[in-house]
C-alpha cells in the first residue's frame, strides 16, 4: 500500500513547473529595454519655432530651454524667471559636462529674451549654444 502513494507523490513532484528561467529571461529583457530605449527630452511647453533652409539636426541636445510668446522661460518643464537662467544651466551643466544648451524660443518671442538666455547660458559655462529652427 506505501508503493502507490509514494508513486502519487513523485508524480506530483514531476508536474511541477519550474518559473525560475522565464523570470530570469523576463528581467533580462527588461533591463535590456531600459538601457537602450531613448528618452525624449522636453523644455516644458511647445513653442512655434521658425522656419530655416539650412537647419541641421542636432544629435546630443541635453538642456533645452523654451522661451514662449509671451516672454516666458522653461526649462525641465519648470517655468523659470531670467535671473534664475543661468544658475539653472550651471546645475544642469554639473550634472552632464558634455551636455550642450538649445534654445527653443517661438516665433513671436522677442529678440532681447533670446539675447538674455544666450547670454546667461554663455555666463553658466555653457559654449555650445544653438537655436532651434524647424526645417523648410
Amino acid at each position: 500500500m506505501r508503493a502507490p502513494l509514494a508513486k502519487v507523490f513523485q508524480e506530483e513532484e514531476a508536474e511541477e513547473i519550474n518559473m525560475t528561467p522565464m523570470l530570469d529571461v523576463v528581467f533580462i529583457m527588461l533591463i535590456f529595454f531600459i538601457v537602450t530605449a531613448s528618452f525624449v527630452k522636453e523644455a516644458g511647453i511647445d513653442v512655434n519655432r521658425p522656419e530655416a533652409a539650412t537647419a541641421v539636426k542636432k544629435q546630443r541636445a541635453n538642456i533645452l530651454v523654451a522661451i514662449s510668446d509671451k516672454g516666458e522661460i522653461w526649462i525641465n518643464k519648470r517655468q523659470v524667471d531670467v535671473r534664475a537662467v543661468q544658475a539653472n544651466i550651471e546645475r544642469l551643466k554639473a550634472e552632464n559636462p558634455q551636455g550642450s544648451v538649445v534654445i527653443q524660443a517661438d516665433k513671436k518671442a522677442t529678440t532681447e529674451m533670446l539675447i538674455k538666455v544666450m547670454d546667461a547660458s554663455r555666463a553658466a559655462g555653457a559654449f555650445d549654444v544653438s537655436i532651434a529652427a524647424q526645417e523648410s
